[in-house]
């Protein structure tokens, strides 16, 4: 997956999103990943690297202007490790995820 997606590109006009993923990380980090086209990546900023968003609803201002098939947010829990239980393949945990603007 060599695919990134700038986000001033995106956030220029409407676009026809299959799948966002929105992967929750400690401290209020969160990165998104989008599916255009079958084709999946990361959303970057002007440098080229992941843009860093530091809430939810960030990301959904970006993108209220899209067309949204699928949305999640993912969280990879490090909690079985922590308390000595042995790791598990995959400890990543999803949930829908609502693009919808709050009133």
């Amino acid at each position: 997956m060599n695919t990134k997606y700038p986000m001033s590109q995106l956030a220029r006009k409407p676009h026809h999103i299959e799948r966002i993923e929105v992967q929750s990380f400690e401290m209020n980090v969160y990165l998104v990943k989008v599916t255009i086209a079958g084709e999946t990546g990361f959303v970057t900023d002007k440098k080229g690297s992941p843009m860093r968003f530091h809430n939810s609803q960030m990301v959904r201002d970006l993108f209220e202007h899209c067309k949204v098939d699928n949305a999640v947010m993912t969280h990879d829990s490090p909690y079985d490790e922590m308390i000595g239980n042995p790791m598990k393949a995959s400890d990543v945990t999803e949930m829908p995820f609502s693009m919808e603007q709050p009133y």
